[in-house]
């Protein structure tokens, strides 16, 4: 268990007034039995009035609409939260799905329905035999299969930070060998697609609780994948740093396509020059004592050695 505070400050500069359209913040978690929100706070500049709704997978979307031009938009999300993620997850997988192939049953094919797909071309299969090459034996353990699948992409992928827009497909980053976090992800949740898991994108940010280990993605916002495992659920694997299991993942908002996973999307009217750029700044730290007393756990989610 840990409390931590996560602030997201982003600020687009403009070189003069510019007015902004509508433009839609994916920036807030989702309470759940492994987060909890303590404080939230969300702050434009301009000011801007906030509309809340659920998108179509269930996270939490703020549409904010601004009254005035500025030469800069400053958005900056402030949260304090409690995680209560286990380290090493128990993988309780369901017995007909211990070793693949398996078949979900005909309710999961339903539910989890295009996230089975594939969602980018690969008329040579490239993307598909790469991921077959991870299957040892037919049958074979499904958990060592993914694992497997998952330090494969950290082994052959190398990390590059990128701060152009977009994403590139899973073929041009195993033909490239490099790729930002969410390029890794999106090649990893293809390539489980290959292999007929249903796999979905996650957004959020990663903690680095120790100093003396580098966690790739600290500081900025991440990108990973869940896979779909009978029995066990969601589980999380995070290719870049070759990581299971959300122990240091929070997660903002989970997605079918990458594409669906901005955090802040929006636009503004002005001259094509106007646009001078964009600088984004993330910082995920624990709270201190003094301050985590102030927020108690609910007696409820007290384990019995806190008694």
């Amino acid at each position: 268990m840990a409390i931590l505070d996560v602030r997201h400050t982003t600020v687009y500069r403009y070189s003069g007034p510019v007015r902004f359209g509508d433009h839609r913040l994916m920036l807030r978690p989702r309470d759940s039995h492994d987060l909890r929100l303590i404080q939230t706070s969300l702050q434009c500049s301009p000011p801007a009035a906030l509309r809340w709704h659920y998108d179509v997978f269930g996270n939490s979307i703020a549409m904010a609409s601004f009254g005035e031009p500025a030469v800069e938009l400053r958005i900056e999300s402030s949260l304090t939260l409690e995680t209560y993620v286990v380290k090493g997850p128990a993988f309780e997988i369901a017995p007909a799905a211990r070793s693949y192939p398996f078949i979900y049953s005909a309710d999961d094919r339903i539910d989890l329905g295009r996230m089975l797909d594939r969602h980018y071309p690969d008329p040579a299969d490239r993307l598909g035999s790469w991921a077959r090459g991870f299957i040892r034996s037919n049958p074979t353990d499904t958990s060592a299969l993914l694992a497997d699948l998952n330090s494969g992409v950290a082994g052959r992928i190398s990390y590059q930070s990128r701060e152009t827009e977009g994403t590139q497909s899973p073929v041009e980053t195993l033909d490239r060998g490099w790729g930002s976090c969410r390029d890794l992800a999106v090649l990893l949740m293809e390539a489980a697609r290959c292999l007929g898991f249903g796999a979905r994108i996650v957004t959020g940010y990663l903690y680095n609780p120790a100093a003396d280990k580098a966690a790739v993605g600290a500081g900025t916002t991440h990108a990973w994948v869940d896979i779909y495992i009978p029995g066990s659920g969601w589980i999380s694997y995070d290719p870049t740093n070759g990581t299971i299991g959300g122990a240091d993942l929070i997660r903002v908002a989970v997605t079918r396509d990458i594409s669906q996973a901005v955090p802040i999307a929006g636009s503004f009217v002005g001259a094509p020059g106007d646009y001078l750029g964009m600088t984004v700044d993330v910082s995920v730290v624990p709270k201190t004592a003094d301050v985590q007393d102030r927020f108690p756990r609910p007696m409820a989610e007290r384990s019995v050695a806190d008694s």
